[in-house]
């Protein structure tokens, strides 16, 4: 590579392979102006393997890239990284379960945000900087994210290039993400797909899901029921095979049986009483996904303590999961049975959001009966 006064040539690294050629400028000489990039193109300046390029041309690794002198506009000096402390540095080594040439498999905690917001300022976005502690190493960006109180497998990439290969797995839906559960009550049909479009809800700012079959999207959910403890409580594996916001919590709260601790969705009743904790109990248990360095990547991150206790209060074994795995395909139902379930969710999440009602799980007498005429 020569200065950039001169002619300068670069060789196109494997992580950069199949990249369109301004995503290419834009990656390593973000000086360059996009303007610029297309002027040279028109002019045949830019040339890759001897031959006139256009910029949203795919490039190949190994290929030569021919850049002219001059170009460079003025840009703002990059933002200077953050210093963490060194209890930041250790929490973020803390959440490491793998590293692969490619990736960062963390097992985030419960109560640790995925991304900054207003009133955010602790999050695992900010804890990235200790992976990349010089200010020319690259920054491990994230490519999916968990809900604040949910815990469990989140994929950060190391490169640009990684960023961008996970992050089609993920909007093309070939990712496999399995979670786990604890519930109120029982679902009656132990295993199936829960079919119900979501929307936003009005009034909630954006901030809280419904069911809409008239105006949502399309989210379905696998489960099975892995265990119960009596009608009080059940452990059940989900896998989205969709990715709405709040897609798991919203459809568990359709099917009756809210998410232990989820009260944004199950209000009261999703809540146990005794010793169980108070804390959501739904975690990112594992991920299955293509790696561009070959193969899958498939990573499973530990119950957090809450959950592991509640479970063992419980009676669950943690082992059961593996030994009976859900099936690729549960039993296809008719268009009236679909019909059916999809009214029953929407009643259901409809009676869940009246308002304070007594708690599943407790102790105590019957709910008293209006009283007649006499």
């Amino acid at each position: 590579m020569k200065t950039a006064d001169e002619v300068r040539t670069f060789t196109v690294e494997q992580d950069d392979d199949g990249v369109r050629l301004d995503r290419w400028f834009k990656r390593h000489l973000p000086q360059v102006g996009f303007g610029t990039v297309s002027k040279w193109a028109r002019t045949g300046q830019i040339r890759v393997d001897g031959k006139r390029a256009k910029p949203d041309d795919r490039i190949a690794a190994g290929q030569q890239i021919r850049v002219p002198p001059g170009g460079d506009a003025p840009h703002k000096k990059p933002k200077a990284k953050r210093p963490l402390t060194e209890d930041e540095i250790s929490e973020a080594h803390d959440m490491v379960v793998k590293q692969t040439k490619s990736a960062i498999v963390l097992n985030k905690p419960p109560g640790l945000a995925t991304q900054g917001g207003t009133g955010t300022t602790h999050h695992v976005d900010g804890l990235l900087d200790a992976f990349a502690p010089g200010e020319e190493d690259v920054r491990p960006r994230l490519v999916h994210r968990l809900d604040k109180d949910t815990s469990g497998v989140l994929l950060v990439a190391k490169t640009p290039g990684s960023a961008s290969f996970f992050s089609k797995r993920f909007s093309g839906r070939s990712a496999k993400k399995i979670y786990w559960a604890l519930v109120v009550g029982v679902p009656e049909i132990r295993e199936g797909v829960i079919e119900a479009p979501l929307a936003k809800q009005p009034g909630s700012g954006g901030e809280k899901m419904h069911v809409d079959h008239e105006g949502g999207q399309s989210a379905k959910t696998k489960y099975r029921v892995v265990d119960s403890a009596g009608k009080k409580a059940a452990w059940l594996e989900l896998q989205p095979l969709t990715g709405r916001t709040h897609q798991l919590r919203v459809h568990c709260a359709a099917m009756g049986n809210p998410i232990v601790g989820d009260g944004k969705y199950g209000g009261k009743d999703a809540f146990l009483t005794g010793s169980i904790s108070r804390k959501m109990h739904l975690h990112a248990r594992r991920l299955i996904i293509d790696s561009p360095d070959g193969g899958k990547l498939d990573t499973t991150a530990d119950l957090p303590e809450h959950f592991a206790a509640s479970m063992e209060q419980l009676g669950f074994d943690p082992n059961q999961s593996d030994a009976t795995p859900m099936r690729d395909d549960p039993p296809p139902k008719s268009r009236e049975e679909k019909k059916q379930q999809a009214r029953q969710h929407a009643k259901n999440y409809r009676k869940s959001q009246r308002g304070p009602r007594r708690a599943r799980g407790g102790s105590g007498g019957k709910p008293s009966k209006p009283k007649g005429k006499r």
